[in-house]
C-alpha cells in the first residue's frame, strides 16, 4: 500500500547548559499532549533549512539563520495515513527570546531525560540518538 510522503523538519535547540528544547503538542492537533522537537512542514519550493527557520519564528518567536542549522540525523517512520521523513538539525544560536506563539508548553530537557517525555513514535529514535551523541562527547 502506498502512503503519501510528508517532509517535516525539526530542531534540537540547545541552551548553554546543553539542554534540549521540547514543545508539547497543543490540544486539538494530531498527537496532542505529546512532546516533540519544534519544527514543521516544508512548503513546496522551500529548502528544509528555510522551512525550519520560518517554523521556529512562527512557533517560538525566534530568528535563526539558516547557516546556524547543522544537520544531525533524520527519522523515517510510517504512520497509518502517511510516511514521515524528518531531518533533525542542531541549533545553538538564535536571536530573540523563546516565546511559544501557539499556546504550547515548552521544556528544557537534559538529553538523559528525553525519554521521560511521552513523544510521537518518530521522535523516539532521535531522542536516543541525541543521548548517544551526548555520552560520546563526555
Amino acid at each position: 500500500m502506498s502512503r503519501r510522503l510528508l517532509l517535516v523538519v525539526a530542531a534540537a535547540l540547545r541552551d548553554g547548559q546543553d539542554r534540549i528544547l521540547l514543545a508539547k503538542r497543543p490540544e486539538g492537533k494530531q498527537l496532542a499532549g505529546l512532546w516533540e522537537f519544534p519544527g514543521g512542514k516544508v512548503d513546496p519550493g522551500e529548502t528544509p533549512e528555510a522551512a525550519l527557520a520560518r517554523e521556529l519564528h512562527e512557533e517560538l518567536s525566534i530568528v535563526v539563520k539558516e547557516e546556524e542549522l547543522k544537520p544531525l540525523t533524520f527519522a523515517s517512520f510510517t504512520y497509518p495515513d502517511f510516511h514521515l521523513l524528518m531531518p533533525l538539525y542542531g541549533c545553538e544560536s538564535w536571536t530573540g527570546t523563546i516565546h511559544p506563539r501557539e499556546g504550547q508548553a515548552i521544556a528544557w530537557v537534559e538529553p538523559a531525560r528525553l525519554r521521560d517525555y511521552p513523544a510521537p513514535p518518530a521522535d523516539l529514535p532521535l531522542f536516543d540518538w541525541l543521548l548517544e551523541q551526548t555520552l560520546a562527547e563526555q
